[in-house]
Order: structure tokens, then C-alpha cells, then sequence
């Protein structure tokens, strides 16, 4: 199996354990996640399968989307509903207040992730820190909002919003943020990636419905095919003389190729021969060479 699963993963659940679950459903070993997702979170999780797995640097996942709840009320060590209580209050903002913070904090901002986050610090990721009772605290970096959307009010003090970020982002700073500007404490009680990069909703599949098709032995026909998320890249079609180079990963005359010349240098292309994908190349100079060959 060649392409990627894009998992509708459930709350509760790790990344690491879906691609356990993946591996068991395609008896490949050859399969990675391309972006993790907290356990607490649901939402789109690509997973890489077979040979898509060698595509990971040409993914692009600045552009992702969450729908988000912020509940007012409750700071929490670990900025969301699983953490302990760190302060309370109760002057609750209203939707202008609210309004008027998530315009503060749109476009380039600085943000401060948790102590409960992935971000490192020599080499270990802060939230294992947390856990052994280690002090340490993330560095400020900059982070880009591109919207954040309100969706209008919910039970408990709580504000539903969708959020159009970059990569980097913690959803989870953002809401605590929120509550920072204003004036009352709070934390994240819900969290969705709607999006991340060319991945979207409309077309995941839950963990049940992807073990249904394994076991009816149809899993490889609901896989995106491989070239799914490289549409951002340019493309080439090579010609028929051209097939067993490419196939054998010789490099390629960039003078026999259409639209091969005006390329940037080493800029990647997708490559296609009969409009089927066989890989990925870069331009040097007057040749194509590979990067990677999607072999039959």
C-alpha cells in the first residue's frame, strides 16, 4: 500500500497509537504521521503509508485550522480541561471583550508554550519534564494567526471559535492568552484540527471504518494516492523515451523536458509519465535529478 490515510483521530487517543493501529490494519512498516496531534484532540491526522512515507519533506503544513472552545473561568497547569486548577475568577468577558482580544492577537504574535507542550528543552520534550516535577519553561517565538472566528457562546462560560493558523501554533496558549487580555483566567476545553496543509474533514476516515475495509480487503482502494498534498509543487510530464530513466532514477535532460528550463534551480517538480506519478525531482542546472523514485 502506497498513499496516505487520512485519520479522523478520536479524543483520548495518541498519534503514536494511531500508527500503531495503521500498522496492524496494512501490515506495512513504512508508515509515519505527518504533523502529531495532543491525545486530548481530535481531528484530521495524516498518516503516511508504503512509500508516501518518503514524500514527508515535500508536505506543506504551515496552513492548518482548528475549531476551538476557550472556557472562562479556570487557568490550568496544563492549559486545557485535564489539568489542574491554577486560578479562578470570575469576571467573565463579554463577546466584544472577547472580540477585541482575538483581534490583538491576530497575525504575527509572540507565544509561549505550556510547560505540558511537545516543544524541547536539552533534547526532552517539556510536558516529560512537567511530569518528573522539573521546572522549565518554553522560550517565546513568534507564531501567525491568520483569522480567528467566533462562533458565539456555549455553556459554562465558554466561547466557540475556529482559528486559521501557521504551524507552530498551540491552540492551548492562544485560549489561555484569551483570557489573559480579558481579565479572567482560562484554558481549552475542546480542540478539533479541521485542517492541516491539504488534508481537510471531508475526506478522513475513523480508525472503524478503516479496520471495515481492511477486513473486507478493500483498505488500498480508500488511500489518497500519493501525490494528494503535493499540489502546491509545479509538474512535468515525460515522454515515452524518457520511462526507464526515470524509473531507473537517471537524471534527465532538462532540455528534452516541457517547462523543465524555466524551473528554479532546485526547485522540487512533481514528475509524471502517462499522468501517473512516479516522483519527485529537482532542477540543477541543465539536468532533472531525483529525489525520490515511486517504484511499481
Amino acid at each position: 500500500m502506497n498513499g496516505f490515510l487520512n485519520i479522523l483521530k478520536p479524543p483520548g487517543m495518541s498519534s503514536a497509537a494511531v500508527v500503531g493501529a495503521a500498522k496492524r490494519l496494512t501490515n506495512e512498516r513504512r508508515i509515519g504521521h505527518a504533523g502529531t496531534l495532543d491525545p486530548e484532540a481530535a481531528g484530521v491526522l495524516p498518516v503516511m503509508i508504503g512509500q508516501a512515507t518518503r514524500l514527508f519533506d515535500y508536505l506543506v503544513d504551515k496552513e492548518k485550522t482548528y475549531v476551538a472552545e476557550v472556557a472562562f473561568g479556570q487557568a490550568t497547569d496544563t492549559q486545557d480541561a485535564q489539568g489542574s486548577v491554577t486560578a479562578e475568577g470570575n469576571a467573565y468577558p463579554s463577546m466584544e471583550q472577547v472580540r477585541a482580544a482575538a483581534d490583538a492577537l491576530t497575525g504575527d504574535i509572540l507565544q509561549r508554550p505550556g510547560v505540558f507542550s511537545a516543544v524541547k528543552q536539552g533534547g526532552h520534550p517539556l510536558y516529560k519534564l512537567a511530569r518528573k516535577g522539573v521546572e522549565a519553561e518554553a522560550p517565546l517565538r513568534t507564531v501567525h494567526i491568520e483569522r480567528i472566528t467566533l462562533h458565539g457562546e456555549t455553556p459554562r462560560h465558554g466561547v466557540l471559535m475556529t482559528v486559521d493558523c501557521g504551524r507552530g501554533t498551540y491552540i492551548r496558549s492562544l485560549c489561555e492568552d484569551l483570557g489573559r487580555l480579558c481579565g479572567c483566567p482560562a484554558h481549552m476545553r475542546f480542540l478539533l484540527r479541521a485542517r492541516s496543509g491539504a488534508f481537510d474533514l471531508a475526506h478522513t476516515l475513523t480508525l472503524d471504518e478503516a479496520a471495515a475495509y481492511a477486513e473486507e480487503g478493500t483498505l488500498a482502494q480508500h488511500l489518497l494516492p500519493p501525490d494528494w498534498p503535493l499540489g502546491h509543487l509545479p509538474s512535468l510530464q515525460i515522454p515515452d523515451q524518457m520511462e526507464k530513466m526515470a524509473r531507473c532514477g537517471t537524471v534527465l535532460p532538462a532540455d528534452r523536458l516541457d517547462g523543465a528550463r524555466e524551473l528554479p534551480e532546485r526547485s522540487p517538480v512533481r514528475v509524471y509519465f502517462e499522468n501517473r506519478f512516479i516522483g519527485i525531482a529537482v532542477r540543477e542546472e541543465q539536468v532533472l535529478r531525483w529525489r525520490t523514485v515511486m517504484t511499481q
